[in-house]
């Protein structure tokens, strides 16, 4: 990928709404999201832009936290309906050949054999196209579904998942390159010497091998990551293809940026071959005007509710337990043991060590279409806010979706065409592995 060729990605959700939680309220959100075709639909949307990726984020619970309660996330509908996301991804990447296909899974609740194993085969089945969002979950709500008493501190979560990651990689390395001969002549399936057992034992797993499924067209699975603070951003250094991030603007974009960046480069690693790429909501139409209605009738759509129960979900704390404009203790800040980004987000924008739930509220703006950056307006606007992003606070962009497929159809009809006609983005699929239409290097090739 050249310097002004940024990436694309779409922000998928294998549930009853996007993103933004109120979006199965618009008239136009399509309501087959039970059925393949739901998937299939957006897929085929999305490959017709040339978009890079299509990645599945992923919850293991139903928001329960507000409240202690379900009956609020039931009622309205706050991302309530959850698919698996493997099975969704891989209707998709069935009708499609050259969009990368990407699912969100946890490094607490899973073991890494099986990871392996299901992105490896995804990676096949798709001809090379698959990657793997990691995540180490976040809330009280996973862990009891899994039957775990509570959730891993937060540090220990990360030292867990760099285990988990060299154990997923030792297995997906176990067979060289050529290992697989499929030789007729002299009945050589593959070479016996080139196929390793791993015999990983770890303060956290241990793991004998040798892993079943062969080297895939790209080597391996591209690996996404969305750590952006502390031990979280160590992580994403070591270890991301794509990093995922959330900027309030691009001025803290800008900053954040260049500070990770020079961290990649303090690391050893080329800053050019890792892809920061912040969530945005675009709200496209033929005219501004057209453009600015739009955004007005999503802003409508959404309820204070929708905010409280997802800040609860995310920062595992239940925020009907506190007024209004009363101030969190230092002691309800350091127990926040979700997403540490949002609750320093918060601190950092409000200024305040000791915010209250309006700050949070106003600060995230969870649960509206403001908690991403929102570029809105006929093509040449949106395309002059994406420019004055890319390439000084990120590399590419992650689009949500307003309501599903509107948003994307929008994008591609009016968005895209601009963006090529400024040479910003390409016209035609360059690979047709994920990593060759990234530029990413196959790991064991390089």
């Amino acid at each position: 990928m050249s310097n002004r060729q940024m990436a694309l990605i779409a922000f998928l959700q294998a549930q009853n709404c996007s993103n933004f939680p109120a979006s199965w309220r618009h008239p136009a959100a399509m309501q087959d999201f039970m059925t393949p075709e739901y998937y299939q639909r957006i897929g085929r949307i999305l490959e017709d832009g040339k978009f890079h990726l299509a990645f599945f984020d992923d919850r293991l619970a139903m928001p329960d936290v507000y409240e202690d309660d379900f009956r609020s996330s039931v009622a309205e509908g706050i991302r309530t309906v959850k698919l698996d996301p493997m099975l969704c991804a891989s209707a998709l990447g069935h009708v499609t050949s050259r969009i990368g296909v990407g699912v969100t899974y946890s490094t607490t609740y899973y073991e890494p054999y099986h990871v392996a194993r299901v992105f490896s085969t995804l990676d096949h089945l798709t001809g090379g196209r698959a990657a793997w969002n990691v995540v180490t979950s976040l809330n009280s709500s996973e862990a009891a579904n899994f039957g775990r008493e509570g959730v891993l501190e937060h540090d220990l979560r990360y030292d867990r998942a760099e285990e988990f990651l060299e154990v997923v990689q030792g297995h997906w390395r176990a067979w060289d390159p050529d290992a697989l001969t499929l030789d007729r002549s002299s009945g050589k399936f593959a070479d016996q010497d080139k196929v390793h057992r791993l015999n990983h034992e770890g303060k956290w797993f241990k793991s004998r091998g040798p892993f079943t499924i062969p080297r895939s067209p790209q080597g391996e699975p591209v690996l996404i990551q969305a750590g952006q603070s502390g031990r979280g951003r160590a992580f994403a250094g070591k270890w991301g293809d794509l990093v995922f991030v959330i900027y309030p603007n691009i001025k803290v974009g800008r900053k954040s940026y260049s500070e990770f960046k020079a961290y990649l480069s303090s690391i050893g690693r080329d800053p050019a071959s890792v892809r920061v790429t912040p969530a945005v909501y675009v709200v496209a139409g033929e005219t501004q005007a057209e453009a600015e209605d739009k955004r007005a009738r999503f802003d409508k759509l959404t309820k204070p509710i929708d905010g409280l129960v997802l800040l609860s979900e995310v920062l595992n704390f239940d925020f009907s337990k506190k007024t209004y404009d009363e101030p969190f203790s230092k002691e309800e800040m350091d127990g926040i043991s979700g997403i540490q980004a949002f609750r320093d987000r918060v601190v950092s924008l409000s200024g305040r060590s000791n915010p209250s739930t309006r700050d949070f509220v106003e600060f995230t703006q969870r649960g509206t279409l403001a908690e991403f950056p929102v570029f809105t307006g006929d093509p040449k606007t949106v395309v002059d806010q994406m420019e004055a992003w890319f390439g000084t606070a990120c590399d590419g962009f992650v689009l949500a979706a307003s309501h599903a497929p509107g948003s994307y159809e929008d994008f591609v009809r009016l968005v895209v065409p601009e963006l090529q006609r400024r040479g910003l983005f390409r016209r035609e699929y360059e690979g047709r592995t994920l990593r060759e239409n990234l530029h990413l290097s196959d790991p064991l090739r390089s």
